[in-house]
């Protein structure tokens, strides 16, 4: 099963807790993940900031009950249920959901504070300004969300810039890429290592690294997005690496390959080649600083507890 919501863990989190004992984020969500059978794929799944999903949502809970004073936290990493969490499962609830923590003020002033809502100091109008839809997903991976959704709206852009250009610009396009990635050695090596220039693409070869140890033999087609890059090309370009007396090559595109063009590479012995397709492109050209700049930066931090370690 997919990684659950994490409001839809709080009220497992605070069952598992309700016997009073110290815990840790790691144990209660050990406990959580074997209640819910979750996979270890589940539990390996990852987001961009390299940490887990599962846990990331596990010590969302944990922060959003300490806000709601449903736990106190006794010692460094450690927590367990308050009086308050204890009344909390008394009542029964079939689940908890942020629309359940905004019972409690400490609650509705951290999350009024935390979306930056403004208000008269009235209990009942907080309560009633205060988003009470059930998200999935943490603030953290929201906030992960809008930027994939940004970095798509910008690859797609790149691609449309791409073609709009002519295909010189796409042949020193895909130098200044393996430039920026540490191939070819300096730009200007890089150029002179590309030879003939083709109809719609280029064609040369280029240093695998920075003394030249190795070439790689390197094809660009520009085409329309429509337009799919057929297997034949694909095994025209590999048969093409014989007359160069290379071993291995980089086959860009602005569009995509077939299925059996794909297949085909895979099933390669001799010879190494790796596909580029259009989409793979423009996220390299973002990871590498090409035709891109940076408009704004957020750094997202949290409690240095090694500053705060007093014992």
């Amino acid at each position: 099963m997919a990684v659950p919501g994490f409001q839809d863990l709080m009220l497992p989190f605070l069952q598992i807790c309700k016997d009073g004992k110290e815990r840790t984020v790691s144990e209660v969500g050990e406990v959580i993940a074997n209640q819910l059978q979750l996979s270890e794929g589940d539990l390996q799944e990852t987001m961009t900031s390299g940490q887990t999903k599962f846990y990331n949502r596990v010590a969302w809970v944990k922060s959003y009950f300490g806000k709601a004073c449903l736990l106190d936290f006794p010692s460094r990493g450690k927590f367990k249920i308050t009086q308050r969490g204890l009344d909390l499962l008394k009542s029964n609830p079939k689940a908890i959901h942020i629309k359940t923590l905004n019972q409690y003020p400490e609650f509705v002033k951290f999350h009024k504070k935390n979306n930056n809502i403004q208000s008269e100091g009235n209990e009942q109008n907080i309560n009633t300004i205060i988003q009470e839809e059930i998200e999935p997903t943490t603030p953290e991976e929201q906030l992960e969300n809008a930027y994939q959704d940004l970095r798509s709206q910008l690859a797609s852009s790149l691609l449309e810039t791409i073609l709009k250009n002519p295909p010189a610009f796409f042949e020193q396009l895909v130098v200044d890429l393996l430039v920026a990635m540490g191939y070819g050695g300096s730009r200007k090596d890089a150029g002179q290592a590309l030879g003939k220039t083709g109809d719609g693409g280029i064609d040369g070869i280029i240093k695998e690294d920075k003394l030249g140890l190795d070439i790689i033999y390197l094809q660009a087609k520009r085409y329309g997005v429509d337009k799919v890059v057929p297997s034949r090309e694909v095994r025209d370009f590999t048969g093409s690496l014989e007359g160069y007396g290379a071993q291995k090559g980089v086959l860009i595109t602005t569009s995509s390959f077939t299925r059996d063009g794909i297949e085909f590479v895979r099933r390669l012995q001799q010879k190494k080649i790796v596909l580029i397709d259009g989409e793979k492109l423009t996220q390299l050209m973002i990871d590498n600083d090409i035709g891109v700049s940076t408009t704004s930066t957020y750094t997202i931090k949290k409690i240095d507890i090694d500053y705060f370690d007093i014992d």
